[in-house]
């Protein structure tokens, strides 16, 4: 089963994905930053994706979601969309935490692995990873801190990525230097296609949520 067509869904912050991926090839792959509401972008993007593809619903074989930490209104479309499809289709239905997705890629990295996002009013959501083998192992969080909060926590030459502003960055070269790295602008993309991937794994170990209690993550009630 795992060999077959995942979509994936990212709506957890402003930075929005979709990606369509099997076994063997990424199919489609879309990010943009989100100007209005998901709940304007996401069905529209999604249609043309599986019309250009020629897929159906049904073509479907597994749907993975990002839950979180982010917005609270992105996370619960997204959630609504991947939960309706994996409903009303019988498809599984797969979670992967948002900061997972952002550290992926930087598997092959040395040493302590830091993902965040943008949590607002000044402060960000962090999470420590490390790596085993082939796979990245969460050692810290996910944790709501401010960036000053934060940098007390960052040790043994730490590689970073994710949502970071551009003063965010000068404060961190600032106070450590050389001491810190750095991901660039691309390697900083929350990427849907490794969202599939992290579903897959999980797929092939035979683990999978139930859409009924598929919750997201939040690190603060909503208001």
């Amino acid at each position: 089963m795992a060999s077959g067509l995942i979509l994936g869904i990212d709506t957890a912050t402003r930075v929005a994905g979709l990606a369509l991926g099997d076994a063997h090839r990424l199919w489609a792959e879309e990010v943009w930053v989100s100007y209005e509401t998901h709940t304007v972008e996401l069905m529209p993007r999604l249609d043309r994706v599986m019309r250009l593809l020629g897929r159906r619903p049904e073509d479907l074989e597994a749907v993975a979601v990002s839950i979180g930490p982010g917005s609270f209104t992105g996370l619960r479309i997204g959630l609504s969309v991947a939960k309706g499809l994996a409903l009303s289709h019988g498809l599984p239905l797969v979670g992967i935490p948002t900061l997972d997705i952002l550290a992926r890629p930087h598997v092959a990295q040395r040493g302590p692995i830091w993902a965040v996002i943008q949590a607002g009013r000044g402060r960000l959501c962090v999470a420590r990873y490390e790596r085993r083998g082939g796979a990245l192992v969460l050692r810290e969080g996910p944790s709501l801190l401010t960036l000053r909060e934060w940098v007390e926590h960052l040790e043994g030459h730490p590689f970073v990525c994710g949502e970071l502003e551009a003063d965010e960055v000068a404060y961190l070269r600032e106070v450590l230097g050389e001491g810190v790295r750095l991901a660039t602008p691309a390697e900083n993309l929350r990427r849907p296609g490794f969202l599939v991937e992290l579903a897959r794994s999980r797929l092939e170990a035979g683990e999978s949520d139930p859409p009924e209690t598929l919750s997201p993550i939040y690190l603060q009630h909503p208001s």
